[in-house]
């Protein structure tokens, strides 16, 4: 059923298109005569947060999936079909982050720049998603900032490729962002030091947060594997249980995008056995704060979570 959805999503994005390419092509014409601005989408909000960083007035970011959406499972409607079809530039995450979106994703990419900012990380930096139970490549990669820095410069030169009467001002944004993003990744080294070396223990719904560990030298420990598709089971309850309890681990974490209830049954079985665990806080990790709050950024974001994490465990 989900399958014939998404055949269906696939064929009227490929009518539309036919319908709309000339459209298109006159429209940037258009945009280059007038000086209005490049009209980009994007999927998950850190995405859109960098791409108006790069762009700066040169580009209108429209971004598919707002705070709390969960990128996994996120289903495009054909409302985002036509957002998708009527940008210039499309950019996602990749690596299977959008997974009930790649179909549509290779169809767009053969008429218009549709870039994965993963796209030009080596393999061999990337998390085997083997680590966490399944096949695929990690996506979340934007928590090892470095990475982060990587997707920034595909974005800039993605725009520069385009736009190149702009290229100098797209190169300006992105190195004085590179470097928040450069001080940013030496913030969180700090402050993860503030954690006896025995407590750094990161316990989470999902397997979102592989890279963080590695990067910053925190063991990471996920209820559900590196996508929100795959179902827990009561053997993944109990065996994250059996951990907490035998490792004295007094705190895990809850995400915005994912239903506390995951959790709860681990601090239940916790319970039960005796130990007390507490919700640590709450940390985003598949999408931003709502506008106006301490996460609404991608900076803001990445600070929010190691604040919590620390003050959680120091």
């Amino acid at each position: 059923m989900q399958r014939a959805k998404m055949t269906l999503s696939v064929l009227v994005l490929i009518l539309v298109a036919a319908c709309s390419k000339v459209e298109g092509e006159a429209g940037h014409k258009q945009r280059v005569q007038d000086g209005s601005k490049i009209q980009i989408v994007s999927t998950i909000g850190m995405i859109s947060d960098v791409v108006q960083e790069v762009g700066g007035t040169e580009v209108e970011v429209t971004g598919l999936m707002g705070p709390g959406v969960d990128p996994h499972l996120y289903k495009a409607s054909q409302g985002d079909i036509q957002k998708l079809d009527d940008a210039e530039i499309i950019f996602y995450g990749g690596l299977h982050l959008e997974g009930k979106m790649t179909e549509i994703f290779e169809k767009l990419e053969k008429r218009k720049p549709t870039v994965a900012v993963s796209s030009n990380i080596d393999p061999s930096v990337l998390r085997s998603g083997a680590d966490a139970g399944g096949s695929q490549y990690d996506p979340h990669i934007w928590f090892n900032v470095k990475h982060w820095v990587s997707a920034t410069e595909t974005i800039r030169d993605t725009l520069s490729s385009y736009d190149p009467a702009n290229a100098k001002k797209y190169e300006e944004n992105a190195t004085k962002y590179i470097t928040q993003l450069n001080e940013l990744n030496e913030e969180i080294k700090s402050r993860i030091s503030e954690i006896p070396e025995a407590g750094r223990v990161l316990v989470t719904a999902h397997d979102a947060f592989g890279y963080f560990g590695d990067a910053y030298g925190v063991k990471v420990m996920g209820l559900q594997g590196i996508s929100t598709a795959a179902e827990y089971g009561s053997k993944d309850v109990s065996k994250l249980r059996d951990y907490l309890v035998e490792n004295k681990v007094k705190a895990v974490f809850v995400e915005s995008s994912i239903p506390t209830k995951s959790m709860e049954a681990v601090i239940a079985g916790a319970k039960q056995m005796g130990h007390t665990v507490t919700i640590g806080g709450e940390l985003y990790s598949d999408s931003m704060g709502e506008p106006g709050s301490d996460a609404d950024t991608y900076i803001k974001m990445v600070r929010h979570n190691v604040n919590t994490i620390v003050e959680a465990l120091k």
